[in-house]
This record gives C-alpha cells, structure tokens and sequence, in this order.
C-alpha cells in the first residue's frame, strides 16, 4: 500500500519542460548527466522532458543543457570553480552560465537572486568535470605582451 502511495505522489509532479540542446545527443553528455547531483543547494532534481538536460527546484531555480555550441573567445567574464571554466553572462532576471573549454558544452540557465551560482557551479563541478577540457579561460595577466618595434 504504501508504494501506490509513492507512485501517486511522484506522479503529480509534472516533468519540466525544456528544448533540448543542438548537440544533446553527443555521447560525451551521458557521464555528465549520470552524475549530476540529486539536489543543489535545498532544490532537489527534477524529472525533465529532454535528452541531457536537467533542472532542480519546483518552480525551477537551475535549468541545465547539455550539447549546447561550445562558446569561442569571448571577452564576457570567465571564471574557474573547482576545475570548470564558465562563462558568464548576466541577464536580468536570468544568467546563463555555459562551460568554457568543453565539447560538447554544458549551459546553466538560473535568477542568482534565488539561488547563488557559487553554490550551483560548486556543486554542478565534479559532474560537468566529466566532459573533458581541451582549452582553458585567459585573462588579460595571461597573455604575453607583444613588444613594441
């Protein structure tokens, strides 16, 4: 009795609906997606509607794709947490967050006024970790000057 219980009430949480990524069927998404984690922050994971994607929170507070176009040279802020560098770029409400120096890329879609994306790129790191990094973000203490003739 009790796990029609538990059936029932699992089933009355609608999964999320998200278009998939260009890319979301690119084998390298799979270890990333097994490994995701079952909450962040307090927000747990959610069923979702596509292939590697994911979002946690009900309302949702972070929606993740994965096989979304690796992002070039970009002069938008990249910051390094634990390994994983992302991109960032602040919109209002939402940011998106899109790994830098990863194929297929992984992208983060959050209100950092709901949830910190400290917390989520903390979090979300060992996981994302799994797509391995080929090219890695340089800031201008980076570069080589070039000298003048």
């Amino acid at each position: 009795m009790c796990i029609a219980v538990l059936l029932t009430l699992t089933g009355c949480s609608p999964a999320v609906e998200i278009a998939p990524a260009e890319d979301s069927a690119n084998p390298a998404c799979a270890p990333m997606m097994v490994a995701l984690p079952d909450a962040l922050a307090d927000a747990p994971l959610r069923d979702t509607t596509s292939q590697a994607t994911a979002a946690w929170g009900d309302p949702s507070l972070v929606i993740l794709r994965c096989g979304v176009n690796p992002p070039g040279p970009t002069t938008d802020r990249c910051v390094s947490v634990n390994g994983v560098d992302w991109v960032i770029k602040e919109g209002h409400p939402t940011w998106t967050l899109t790994t830098f120096g990863r194929t297929p890329a992984a992208e983060i879609l959050l209100d950092p006024n709901k949830i910190t994306s400290s917390t989520v790129l903390a979090e979300l790191s060992s996981a994302v970790s799994k797509i391995p990094q080929s090219r890695k973000c340089v800031g201008p203490a980076d570069t080589i000057p070039v000298p003048d003739k």
